[in-house]
């Protein structure tokens, strides 16, 4: 059984419900999960308010945390097995990708933010009386921090590292579609010498359950969120209430422009990633492709050919590059989409939904979708990827920006000027030129519009997690 971890203890829901986590690839339930009651809710914020209020983890130093962090990081990898299928068994994620991609990141999530707290520097302010100020960067207290099902581990540690590398307690909820390594990296936690209390988890949905009762808290001093942007809006309304600080990586819809003068192998190799990593479940991923009309038919023939021939299949299996999506609900979703095609003038070039029975969608290509249609608008959260021909760049850039979203961007060019030029035009928090999802940690992540609210990363994280306090004192 998935327990919640409070207060340092394993423990079931206080009035002993629970609900089942599904395997997408086997179509089944595999474990049971507590459901948290308000009861269990109020217990993790009170575990993680004494922790902070009373405890040890606050007062340490830096260096301290960050000897502990360092642990953790090193536990991650030393379980990797256990923590991989814990994340392909919720959302059926490739194992592969687990092993090489995800643990491993998890992993540096907390090195990083546990070497950032300690190398960090303030600011001073020479002032011409005599006077000398300068800032402190003292912890908040209480973290909430809800994370999405499409990175499970991933996106929890990118969610609770800062915070805890920063002093702060966190009562963390993950998805309730992917609870599973959630409870074990408290429990690593806990084995790697954080203070019971410190790091919390509980279980369970979003309305009128642990997500709702968490961000209503009075006791609760941050929140920070990954998931959809209708969810962000429910969110950012109780947290309103309280004027409880928020940070939200919402959606995306990615525009990736493919310029006449773009090395084409690289191009079509990096869309390739940019749309069908994870099964297109990725809120960078880059959905609206827009190449220029000189090499619209070559890169469309090359890039439908590779999509054509990924491997799609069990998870498990080391071949596997797509596997099934996160759930039923979200594969009815997505082949809602699939089913309108046509009927506005667009056409599937190759894809659609497996005919297997599984909950698998292959690389899906369309062609000839209006830019006003669902297709082109909204976000798909799949495995599905509209390529449309642009004329100049001035065309190609508006196109770009014809979205209420603005989380990340992708040009492809050999030109220099062109590309400083267009990434300084779009309309986005990211913009990646001639590869997709390199990241330095330090810089900043999130975005714009329907995209999110403010930055995490780097200074960006400790501004978030820290109150920046002015001390100014007579010489």
């Amino acid at each position: 059984m998935i327990t919640h971890v409070i207060d340092g203890e394993a423990r079931k829901a206080s009035d002993g419900r629970t609900f089942e986590t599904v395997d997408p690839w086997r179509q089944a339930p595999w474990e049971e999960v507590a459901l948290a009651t308000r009861a269990d809710v109020e217990a993790a914020v009170a575990a993680a308010r004494r922790a902070f209020d009373n405890g040890p983890w606050p007062r340490m130093g830096a260096a301290e945390r960050g000897r502990i962090l360092h642990r953790l990081a090193e536990l991650i990898e030393s379980h990797i097995e256990e923590l991989a299928e814990a994340d392909t068994s919720d959302m059926g994620k490739p194992l592969a990708d687990m092993r090489h991609k995800d643990v491993p990141r998890a992993a540096q999530n907390f090195r990083f933010f546990a070497d950032h707290a300690r190398l960090s520097t303030a600011d001073v302010y020479p002032m011409d009386s005599p006077h000398h100020a300068y800032t402190r960067y003292e912890p908040v207290g209480v973290v909430a921090a809800i994370a999405p099902w499409n990175f499970p581990l991933m996106l929890e540690t990118w969610k609770v590292a800062p915070p805890l590398a920063w002093g702060n307690t966190v009562v963390l909820k993950p998805a309730e579609d992917t609870p599973a390594s959630a409870s074990l990296l408290a429990s690593l936690a806990l084995e790697a010498g954080l203070p019971p209390g410190v790091l919390n988890v509980v279980h369970g949905f979003g309305p009128d359950s642990a997500g709702q009762w968490l961000t209503e808290h009075t006791g609760v001093d941050r929140i920070t969120f990954t998931g959809e942007s209708a969810t962000g809006r429910a969110i950012a309304r109780a947290a309103a209430a309280n004027l409880t600080p928020v940070s939200f990586e919402l959606g995306g819809k990615g525009a990736n422009l493919v310029f006449a003068d773009a090395d084409l192998d690289k191009a079509v190799g990096w869309s390739l990633k940019a749309i069908f990593t994870n099964a297109g479940q990725v809120c960078l991923a880059g959905s609206r492709l827009y190449v220029a009309r000189p090499v619209y038919d070559d890169f469309v023939g090359r890039f439908t050919e590779a999509a054509s021939a990924m491997r799609c299949g069990d998870p498990r299996d080391a071949a596997t590059e797509i596997g099934p999506l996160a759930s039923k609900t979200h594969y009815d979703k997505v082949t809602g989409y699939l089913d309108g095609i046509g009927s506005d003038g667009s056409r599937i070039l190759c894809g659609g939904a497996a005919d297997d029975g599984t909950w698998v969608v292959r690389p899906t290509v369309v062609v000839d979708a209006p830019e006003d249609s669902r297709l082109c608008r909204e976000e798909i959260f799949g495995p599905v990827v509209t390529v449309t021909p642009f004329d100049s760049e001035d065309e190609a850039v508006a196109l770009a920006n014809d979205t209420p979203y603005g989380l990340n961007a992708m040009l492809f060019t050999e030109n220099v000027r062109r590309a400083h030029r267009v990434a300084a035009r779009l309309r986005a928090g990211t913009v990646w030129v001639n590869c997709f999802f390199v990241r330095d940690l330090r810089a900043p992540f999130g975005g714009v519009g329907d995209s999110g609210i403010g930055r995490e990363g780097g200074d960006f994280s400790r501004e978030f997690c820290t109150e920046p306090k002015a001390v100014v004192m007579e010489l």
